[in-house]
Parts: structure tokens; sequence; C-alpha cells
């Protein structure tokens, strides 16, 4: 039997832009194995559109800090050379590494060119709000400081179906680019009346010679970096059946075990699952529901009924595929995505995630370690790695659940023989003081068992019944398991019957 799996994403927004990002990673790694996780998603390694842009202003996809274009060498985060070393010492170290793979967009073109647009509606890129007429846009990439190397592959405006900036007359729209078989993509999300379009140059997955060369980028970056898998950024925006084609050639292709998570940014789950059936399963998910449900959680306070915490969520409807989290680089406050979960709930919802059964947890690198720039956030490493232990040590074997009261919910792990000491009781609180009963098995009548949050002070002996009443403070979560080395009951015991 394997331990449990954690991935951590190693970014967040404001990471210094000091090209020693990589270099963080490697320094890191072997307390990060220490604290359970085994997994890390990477931020865009590929050449931006400047050294201080995150990665998401993708300019080269074959240059991974190892050419001078856009203002340096290195990228946002280091050189070629210090990623590939890092990549190398997290692999010593048991982690597997997962690529951010940006493929809606290109940025920083190298020269302009001239070609038809319409323009369209911002909220309903079907509506048309222009007669054809030329522009002058960014759309053609030559990468002079590269040259053919590794590919010789050059971006025109052919390849792409839609831009937002006009040089000619120095306007910023959206532009759908004509031309023939040239229309937005069907197979996307229908946001907007169209969700085809997102940023920059937009990627035309209609073309062939596009679908090819991304493709061939996909195996290439297999082989160059040694990474273990991918995550896909913004997919909902791309063509579906390119990406269930993208990942099922890469897998084909890659080592055993190749692993593919897409970013389909999405609260509502019926969308969610006809886009696994639309690409076959062939990827996981992030489980953006489940983050809905718990920033409403957190809002709520008292008022949220903790029964229905996974009601339309991910995990609950597609467990398999479900890769759950809490927060990520767009949900931090001033993002994209903001919908920041409240410092009260953090240490619960990362316990909703860590220590039951189902779905592939993510720790935040910004609630770990914490967040930069003007308003910068303390981290809650502290308050994780308890978790962390747990997941590793604890959180094993059938899961029976206790989800039966508004203000304290609970469920139990089992344990598995093969985990010395495993098994573990888990009890979240959104009101006052209070406990839960819950049998955790009458083979355990007499033991002793601890917090492992630190948060309650009691030993808990479990009754010969198999039952205990176990404790969590108001608007807390209490993890009780046996300590990682046996105790005696003291005068604070709070008894089993």
């Amino acid at each position: 039997m394997e331990r449990n799996h954690t991935m951590m994403q190693f970014f967040e927004w404001h990471v210094p832009a000091d090209g020693k990002h990589w270099q963080r990673l490697k320094e890191r790694a072997a307390e990060l194995k220490a604290a359970g996780i085994d997994a890390i998603w990477i931020p865009p390694a590929t050449k931006a559109s400047s050294p201080e842009d995150n990665g998401y202003s993708v300019y080269d996809l074959y240059d991974l800090g190892e050419f001078d274009q856009k203002g340096a060498k290195r990228t946002k985060y280091g050189t070629k050379e210090e990623l590939l070393e890092a990549i190398g010492i997290c692999r010593e170290h048991g982690i597997a590494v997962y690529a951010d793979l940006v493929m809606n967009h290109k940025a920083g073109a190298d020269e302009k060119e001239k070609f038809k647009v319409i323009e369209v509606e911002g909220e309903n890129r079907q509506e048309e709000i222009s007669d054809p007429h030329s522009i002058e846009g960014w759309t053609k990439f030559t990468f002079p400081g590269r040259g053919d190397k590794y590919s010789s592959f050059k971006w025109n405006f052919t390849h792409f179906n839609g831009t937002d900036f006009d040089a000619k007359r120095d306007e910023t729209g959206v532009y759908r680019i004509l031309g023939e078989n040239k229309q937005w993509n069907e197979n996307v999300d229908d946001q907007f009346g169209n969700y085809d379009y997102l940023m920059f140059a937009n990627i035309d997955y209609n073309n062939p010679e596009v679908r090819e060369e991304m493709i061939r980028w996909g195996h290439w970056l297999v082989k160059e970096s040694g990474v273990n898998g991918f995550r896909l950024d913004a997919i909902k925006h791309i063509d579906h059946t390119f990406i269930r084609e993208f990942a099922r050639e890469i897998k084909g292709q890659a080592p055993e075990h190749f692993y593919i998570v897409g970013e389909f940014w999405n609260s509502i789950t019926e969308d969610c699952t006809a886009f696994l059936e639309t690409v076959e399963h062939e990827l996981d998910l992030f489980d953006a529901p489940l983050h809905y449900r718990l920033k409403e959680a957190a809002d709520s306070g008292r008022e949220f009924d903790l029964r229905t915490i996974f009601d339309g969520s991910l995990v609950k409807e597609h467990p398999q595929h479900a890769v759950t989290l809490v927060e990520n680089h767009d949900t931090q406050p001033g993002e994209a995505l903001e919908s920041w979960i409240g410092d009260w709930f953090k240490q619960s919802a990362y316990a909703l995630i860590l220590l039951r059964r189902d779905g592939y947890p993510v720790v935040f690198y910004g609630d770990y370690y914490g967040i930069g720039g003007e308003q910068p956030i303390e981290g809650k490493k502290v308050a994780i790695d308890p978790l962390l232990y747990a997941r590793y040590h604890r959180a094993y074997g059938d899961q029976d659940d206790y989800l039966d009261d508004r203000h304290v919910i609970g469920w139990v792990r089992r344990g598995v023989p093969e985990f010395e000491r495993s098994g573990c009781a888990v009890v979240v609180c959104n009101a006052d003081d209070c406990s839960k009963r819950m049998f955790v098995g009458e083979e355990r009548a007499g033991e002793v068992w601890v917090d492992l949050t630190n948060t309650r002070a009691e030993r808990i002996v479990i009754g010969e019944d198999g039952f205990a009443d176990f404790p969590v403070s108001g608007g807390s979560v209490s993890v009780w398991a046996l300590p990682e080395f046996d105790v005696e009951p003291n005068e604070v015991n709070v008894e089993g019957e």
C-alpha cells in the first residue's frame, strides 16, 4: 500500500522576480518531502514577455531560461540550468514535478502584421460590432534570440484567431481574425457567448499546423526537462477535443504514470462533468466547486450548514478525477479570481481536503510560506504542518462520516495494518466549543489519543465499546489520533463511555 500523495503549488503571484525561485525549490525539496509533500507544481518555466512576468504572458515555449530574449536569459524564476538542477534534486528526494503549461495564447510578439478582423462585443463574442477592416497586430513570432534551435516553427497571424490590440489605431478590443476556416472554436466554454478568446494573441486550434506543433512541443518538454506531469492552464478556453488529443498523445509516449491535471475553472459541477466526458477522463480537474463551497463556509460563519460542505463538489461527484485545493495564485487577494478564504476557517479547509479518503490535495505556497507584494500575508505553515503529518502517517483506511450536524461535523479513518499507529478522528466546528461522539473500533479500547493540531490539550481514552467523545474548539478543527509515542492518561482525560 502506498502512502498518501500530496501536491504543493510551489509559487504565489508575488514571489520575488529575482531569478532565484528554482534555487528556492532546490533548497526546500528535502524539508517538503519530510513534511509529506511528494509532488510539486512549478510555475510556467517558459520564456514570458518580460523577466518580471509570472510566465502566463508566454512568449517562447522552447526557451526555459536558455536564450537572451525579452530582456534576459533567465525567466522570473531562473535559468534553464537551475530549473533542471531543481527538478533533479526533487526527483532524488522522491518528489514528482509537474510543469505548468500555458497553451491558450502568446504574448510579446517580435513583429506586427496587417490582417483583417471583425471586432466583437466583449460580453458576447458572437456579436459583431464592426465591418471587416484591417488592423496591425502583434502576431509575428520569429524568436531571434533562439533561432531554429529545437524548433523552426514561426508563428504568424494565420496561427491565431483573435487579438486585443490594433497598433494602427492604438485601440484595444476583442478582434476576431478573418481568413479561411477562421472562427472561434466551438469546443470551448460558452461564457460570453463563446470563451475561446481570453487574452493576447489567441492560439487557433482549428489550425492543424498549430495542433501538430503544440503536441511536438509537449513531447519535447517531457524529454528536455524530465518532469513527471503537466498542469494545463486555462483549458476551458482551449478546444476540448485538442486537450483530449494532447493528453492522450503525451501520456502515450511519456514515462509510465505521467500525470496531467487541468485548470477548468468552473464552479458548476455539471459543466466539469461534461468536460471530463468530452476529454474521456484523460486528465484530472481542480475542484473549483469545492473551493467556492469553502469560501462560502468561511464567509457565512455559523450560518453555514456544515452538513452541505461537499454538496456539488467534484470530489463528491467524481472522486477519482478531483484535485482538491483551498487557494491558488488566482484566488489570492488582488488577483483575477480573488476569493480568499478567511483565516478563521483556513486550517479547517485544509483538514477537509487533506484528511479525507478522496481527492488529490494541493497545498498552496502562499498559504504555507506566505504572500509577498505590497500587502503581504503571513504563511500558515504551523497550522498546515500537523495536517500534513496526519495525512502522511494517520489518514488511512475506511472512512466513516458523521456529517450530521450543521455546526459540527466529523469523520473517522479506521487505519490500516500496513502503517503502524494509523487511523484518526477529525472534528470541524463553525460555532461554539462542542464535541462529536464517534466510533473508532472496539480493538482500540483503552488507547490514548491526542489532538495533533495542538489546539486541545486533553487526552482522550477510547471506551470499551470503541466510542469516544472528541472535543473541538469553536470555529476550529481538531485531529485526534495516537501520538507518535504512547502516553499515559492524565487528570484532564475525557474518557470514552
